[in-house]
């Protein structure tokens, strides 16, 4: 039996195939996984998420069992696991160790667990009171991945923790950077494992604080702006199921993805089409450009190394987001395989747009005008040092953007006063500065326009050899018929765009339906190709790939 809670815009019904695991799911699967394999104390939970039914038991509408797919790790041994769960037999259908070396993420607690173990480790202590430090209640341990760099870690899980000491309890470490000096900690010990101490440059001394206290209240000269709907929201949402204007769609949530759009639908005629199956932040890295000691072997995959989706805010109206809200909850669990929620860790509101379409006509002396409207469906990750909002926009004209917004702090270092780099942006005179660096983002969209079978066109500007005119100029289609054909960079010379296109489905003038990808700011990695973050952070290296 279903039982259904019918609210004004909201019912809530039982599990869909795609709804992420509930609480009381996460805690089955993880009790099933300690009364099997996973039994030792030592065992720690680095992701327990909804393992997804096939697209071909979805589209048949066949009943799925429902599974979760798991992630630990031994701490006792530094071995890492893979697990499958049938929550509905209660057993563990798969059990896979993952080769000596493979690091799994980086749980929330081992964040804690470094900077306090630091703090205690003598050697860390000398070197700091050496350098004038002594309060270690003012230093602050921010651990990132070790990364690799062709050295051989004899399979240890590391930490390689940056060094920050605040001037007084709540003063920003940012400005003040210890550089030169960072401590390797192994979580599989849970001892420091090695302090690089190099040469000491002064610590900036300027403040770089922003709470109110120190930067006075917000700015007065500004009239209200009021976000009112009176009938309120335009959407529906039945359980995960949202339907807005034309649009109909899933919200998801996994540990390392964070928001997931599956089963994207535009109306037309009546009929809901298919767009994109599913839809989500794959992977992302910043790198580095500095070649100082301590700059040059940052470079951090925040979704695959960190989960970003664990760390998600709870988001809080009028401050993240305005208007008439949804929230959704993102549940997870922490590394005891607790299940933890992440309160309003998703909002959705709409937005106004501006004209969609407008025409004057100057014989008649009328006009007409469309107005635009968004669906705004977005999170927001802090990741240390910087936070991370994502936004997926849908539009009435069945357009769909991603716009990522990078705001917090920078990832600061030192250099002696009076210097200047050039691998990076002085931030006062007092030895702070911002060192380069790229934010690069991987985005996975399984289009499924009007069903499964679809092709990849690239679609250049070209001008033809037969240009009688001088001014001809004309799009050209390529289809792209192999992956490794299909792996391509931008080219705004050539007013590049990619085309998905189903040809088994013609529009209203017998050509195939089609989405346009339209590439903005599309860089590619920086460094050099045969940089080990190059070798680990190959799609970075061109805009586009596709696959069956």
């Amino acid at each position: 039996m279903t039982i259904a809670v019918e609210t004004e815009t909201e019912i809530v019904v039982g599990a869909h195939p795609l709804d992420p695991l509930s609480r009381a799911e996460i805690s089955r699967a993880v009790a099933i996984l300690k009364n099997g394999p996973a039994a030792a104390e030592t065992f720690r939970f680095i992701s327990v998420e909804l393992r997804e039914p096939s697209k071909h038991a979805l589209r048949a509408g066949t009943e799925t069992e429902r599974e979760a797919d798991s992630v630990l790790i031994d701490r006792a041994t530094g071995d890492a696991f893979e697990a499958i769960i049938n929550l509905d037999s209660g057993i563990v259908t798969t059990w896979t160790q993952l080769a000596s070396g493979v690091q799994p993420p980086f749980m929330l607690d081992e964040f804690a667990e470094c900077e306090i173990n630091c703090k205690k480790d003598p050697r860390v202590v000398e070197a700091l009171t050496a350098r004038g430090i002594t309060n270690l209640d003012l230093v602050c341990f921010e651990p990132w991945s070790v990364g690799w760099f062709g050295e051989d870690a004899e399979g240890r899980r590391l930490m390689r923790a940056l060094v920050f000491v605040r001037q007084d309890p709540d003063d920003s470490p940012y400005a003040h950077p210890i550089e030169n000096f960072v401590v390797i900690y192994d979580l599989t010990s849970g001892t420091v494992a090695k302090v690089e101490d190099a040469e000491a440059i002064p610590v900036p001394s300027a403040a770089g604080n922003y709470l109110p206290k120190y930067v006075g209240p917000a700015r007065t000269d500004l009239k209200p702006i009021s976000i009112t709907q009176p009938e309120g929201a335009s959407f529906t949402v039945t359980g995960n199921h949202v339907r807005w204007a034309d649009w109909s769609f899933r919200v998801g949530f996994t540990p390392r993805e964070g928001l997931v759009l599956h089963q994207l639908k535009f109306r037309n005629k009546g009929t809901d089409r298919s767009v994109i199956n599913r839809a989500s932040l794959a992977e992302m890295v910043v790198p580095y450009g500095d070649p100082a000691p301590v700059q040059a072997k940052k470079n951090a995959f925040d979704s695959g190394e960190y989960n970003i989706g664990n760390m998600a805010n709870s988001l809080k109206l009028g401050c993240d987001c305005l208007g008439e809200i949804k929230y959704f909850d993102g549940i997870t669990t922490d590394s005891h395989g607790n299940p933890m929620t992440i309160e309003n860790a998703i909002c959705m509101h709409e937005e106004d747009d501006s004209i969609m379409w407008k025409h004057f006509d100057f014989r008649e002396g009328t006009a007409e005008v469309r107005r635009s409207r968004k669906l705004v469906i977005s999170f927001i990750a802090t990741v240390a040092n910087y936070e991370y909002a994502f936004y997926w926009h849908l539009f009435l004209d069945g357009s769909i953007e991603f716009l990522v917004k990078a705001t917090g702090i920078l990832s600061t270092a030192a250099q002696n006063p009076g210097e200047k780099t050039p691998y990076g942006q002085a931030l006062n005179n007092d030895g702070l500065y911002g060192p380069i660096h790229q934010h690069l983002f991987n985005v996975r969209m399984d289009f499924e326009l009007d069903g499964p079978l679809n092709s990849v066109y690239e679609v250049d500007t070209e001008i033809p050899a037969d240009n009688p005119t001088l001014t001809a100029f004309r799009a050209v289609d390529r289809l792209l018929e192999t992956e490794q054909a299909a792996i391509r960079k931008a080219d705004s010379s050539k007013h590049r765009f990619w085309k998905v296109a189903n040809r088994d489905s013609k529009n209203l003038v017998n050509e195939p339906v089609a989405y346009r990808l339209i590439p903005t700011n599309a860089i590619t990695l920086a460094a050099d190709e045969r940089s080990h973050v190059s070798q680990r952070a190959q799609f970075a290296r061109n805009n586009l790939w596709v696959t069956a």
